[in-house]
């Protein structure tokens, strides 16, 4: 037979036997790895000798004798024995401790408690929000405590194979021998390594998911694992720490040390602001800080960046920084992991558009547009990823993830400026869909009134006026009615303006709804005390009702009736009362004699009489007034109550107090009966009976009136609204009355200062409080230089 016929089949045969040598190995691998975890290091002993016998064998199948070199069978290299490898520090593997570091004080003593448990391997999860600091804190902690351990290794985990190439460095490193061998291989004698050592830190930093390091917690059973990842779920057996942001203090000090590491003599004024609109986020103040060392601005200049150009700065790195780990890059890696839940993205849009914390959840999950169960899923996994903070009742999203994710970025398919202006305008509707449904004359809407606008002034204040919708005017002129009723006039004035320009932008200068937003912005000047301004618009928009809707036009005499309003509070009764009854006959002629509007306008004229001191014209249309509305409204009706109010006023006005005083007992009563001792319409009811006991002498029935009327304004509407202010006032004044200074000068002289502050000091409330102080502190007492040359007459604050 042919040699050569004859050598090619033993190569074949050659090949075939290191084949089957080789699947020997492996299978034994796989049975060692079973040994490992189940039988301990006796096992591990004798998993090892097999694998020698077995690489033994398949050399000897190979054809012949075996020679034995060191670490090297015949040529190939020898698995070592890893059980008997000692590891040393001079091995460890960990990034330094950062120099930056700040505070964290109680969130290392907790990683170091949780570090110091006994029994199979301590695990514990650090887990938070991109940026927050997890990796930071572990390098920490590491160098405060590295000689604790016999090594450290860290291990970068954002995926299942690189958690694979970190433990096979890790075996090179123990075993330089394995070098050459398959990273499978090296990966398994890592594991091999840490399944038979003690004393030894890992740290897998970044974990995607506790899944990707599940079999590795399987088979190794001592030493200390501490895992960070922005995942807050799914920690089975092990320990986890929630990290959050900096505090505000700590932030700051960050800032400064970043700043002033390159830029000494930087003026940091506003870095409480800028850190506040950061977040207090690690990463976020470091990169700013960074960036104003570099370009030498300041936190002030950094904060008008953000402002203009937030794409740009949400990105922006200073020279030798991560591009990849900046504030919008870090966040979309999470969304591209939660990608498979396309609501996610959509229901975090619609968050950035809401105030930070509070967010109703119920309202977000009826308003979604998706079935339920996908929604719940969405926020759960948002949750689970610590982009939001998921409640029973609420939820909360960290304002820097609001802000980017509102950012328009064309580069970026999570944040495209179509999603997300469908996102602001729907968030819009829905807002205004809520405030459509509650009254506020009810107390149990109060808490959602007030919870609906905090998110619509977020919205509004984050849009841009130019990119107002009709229904975004709707918020702004809601929130705006809304603040004047609470003495923010400045704030009404400003979102009344905005609404007014921004309809007249979509709909024309003659639109009924851009007249109606006008008349809006009249009555808020009216109410700030500023009459030039409100006289002037509410004669131009009374001018063009007529002009464009015509005298016939049910909003032309609200008009004429809201300007006479004006002119009455300038003391110009000659004009406002032809006005007033003018407006009268238009109601009656055009809305029929028992329509609100109607009735509302008699009870106006019926003022504007008392005010001119013709109290039997007064008196008698108040009477006419007050049967109009019980026979049209019904007793209880609020409009009712008001006219017997008014009613009551004429009777004080003309000392009839006989008269003046049961309707202002029983209008409380009802009040009490109908609407609770707690609600707006009582306190104003309470406040009008202690004005008329006050007025009567009796003293000691108006204080207490009083202090209840005060105690309940500030609970109620709180210390800046204009009731309030009046509330304590006339208490001061019942104190003056009682002969009680001691209590009557301070309270005088707290509210003036608050009146100032809030409503200015040339709005009548302000002036009327300065009087009464000037009137009531004693002529040598030092405080009357402030108002030297005030009159010293005047009235006293009225309700």
């Amino acid at each position: 037979m042919d040699d050569r016929n004859i050598a090619l089949p033993l190569g074949r045969v050659w090949g075939l036997v290191c084949l089957i040598g080789w699947l020997l190995w492996l299978f034994v691998a796989m049975v060692g790895r079973w040994t490992v975890s189940s039988g301990g290091e006796g096992a591990v002993q004798q998993t090892v000798q097999s694998v020698e016998a077995h690489e033994q064998a398949a050399v000897l199948q190979a054809g012949g004798n075996l020679t034995i070199q060191g670490d090297v069978v015949a040529g190939v290299p020898r698995m070592p024995a890893m059980e008997s490898i000692s590891a040393s520090a001079e091995l460890s593997r960990f990034p330094r401790g950062s120099d930056l570091f700040i505070g964290r004080s109680n969130e290392l003593d907790r990683l170091d408690a949780a570090v110091r448990g006994s029994g199979r391997t301590v695990v514990v999860a650090v887990h938070g929000l991109g940026g927050v600091g997890k990796s930071t804190l572990s390098a920490r902690f590491i160098h405060l405590h590295a000689d604790r351990y016999t090594m450290v290794w860290w291990i970068t985990a954002d995926s299942a194979s690189t958690i694979d190439s970190g433990l096979a460095d890790l075996a090179t490193a123990l075993a330089p021998q394995t070098a050459n061998l398959l990273s499978e291989q090296r990966t398994e004698l890592a594991v091999r390594w840490l399944a038979t050592h003690a004393g030894w830190l890992l740290v897998l930093d970044n974990l995607t998911t506790p899944a990707d390091a599940e079999q590795l917690l399987e088979r190794v059973r001592t030493g200390t694992i501490v895992i960070t990842s922005r995942q807050a779920s799914g920690w089975r057996d092990v320990k986890a720490i929630h990290l959050d942001v900096l505090p505000p203090s700590e932030a700051v000090e960050l800032l400064d040390r970043v700043v002033r590491t390159e830029w000494p003599d930087a003026d940091l004024f506003d870095a409480d602001r800028l850190c506040e609109e950061l977040g207090w986020l690690p990463l976020a103040v470091e990169q700013a800080g960074a960036y104003l060392a570099q370009s030498r601005v300041t936190p002030t200049a950094y904060l008008d960046l953000l402002r203009r150009y937030p794409a740009r700065m949400f990105t922006s790195t200073a020279e030798g920084g991560d591009a990849q780990r900046t504030m919008a890059r870090v966040w979309r890696v999470t969304l591209d992991r939660l990608a498979d839940t396309p609501s996610a993205g959509r229901l975090l849009r619609r968050l950035a558009w809401h105030a930070p914390e509070g967010i109703p959840r119920g309202l977000i999950i009826t308003t979604a547009g998706e079935p339920e169960p996908d929604v719940l899923e969405a926020l759960g996994r948002l949750a689970a990823y610590n982009m939001i903070t998921l409640g029973t009742h609420t939820i909360a999203v960290h304002r820097l993830v609001q802000a980017v994710t509102r950012t328009p970025d064309p580069t970026d398919h999570h944040r495209q400026p179509a999603d997300i202006n469908h996102a602001r305008d729907t968030t819009a509707a829905v807002l205004s869909h809520v405030l459509s449904t509650v009254d506020p004359d009810q107390p149990g809407d109060w808490f959602i009134i007030r919870m609906t606008l905090l998110h619509a002034a977020v919205l509004l204040n984050h849009t841009p006026a130019h990119s107002d919708t009709e229904t975004l005017c709707d918020l702004a002129t809601h929130l705006g009615l809304y603040l004047r009723g609470q003495s923010g006039f400045n704030a009404a004035i400003a979102l009344l303006t905005r609404a007014s320009h921004s309809l007249e932008r979509l709909h024309g200068p003659d639109h009924p709804d851009t007249l109606t937003s006008r008349s809006n912005l009249a009555r808020a000047y009216h109410s700030a005390g500023d009459l030039q301004r409100a006289i002037a618009l509410s004669e131009a928009t009374l001018a063009d009702r007529q002009r464009v809707l015509g005298p016939n036009h049910r909003s032309t005499p609200m008009s004429r009736n809201n300007l006479a309003g004006v002119y009455l509070s300038a003391g110009d009764l000659e004009r406002a009362i032809p006005l007033l009854e003018a407006s009268l006959s238009d109601a009656e002629r055009i809305l029929g004699p028992d329509h609100p509007d109607t009735l509302n306008a008699r009870n106006n004229l019926a003022g504007a009489y008392l005010s001119a001191t013709d109290l039997e014209r007064a008196t008698s249309l108040f009477e006419v007034a007050r049967a109009d509305y019980e026979r049209a409204l019904g007793p209880d009706n609020l409009l009712t109550f008001a006219a017997r109010s008014s009613l009551a006023r004429a009777y004080g006005s003309a000392s009839r107090w006989e008269r003046a005083i049961p309707l202002y007992e029983a209008a409380l009563v009802d009040c009490e009966r109908i609407w609770g001792s707690g609600h707006l319409h009582t306190l104003t009811a309470r406040h009008a009976l202690a004005n008329a006991y006050l007025s009567t002498g009796y003293l000691e029935r108006a204080i207490p009136l009083y202090q209840t009327s005060s105690a309940d304004a500030e609970r109620l509407l709180g210390l800046d609204d204009l009731n309030t202010l009046t509330a304590r006032t006339n208490l001061a004044s019942a104190y003056r009355s009682a002969g009680d200074l001691e209590k009557a000068i301070p309270l005088y002289e707290a509210t003036l200062a608050q009146a100032k502050q809030v409503l200015g000091p040339d709005h009548a409330l302000t002036r009327a409080i300065r009087m009464n102080v000037s009137s009531a502190v004693p002529a040598d007492n030092p405080i009357h230089a402030e108002w030297e040359g005030v009159s010293k007459t005047g009235p006293r604050g009225s309700p």
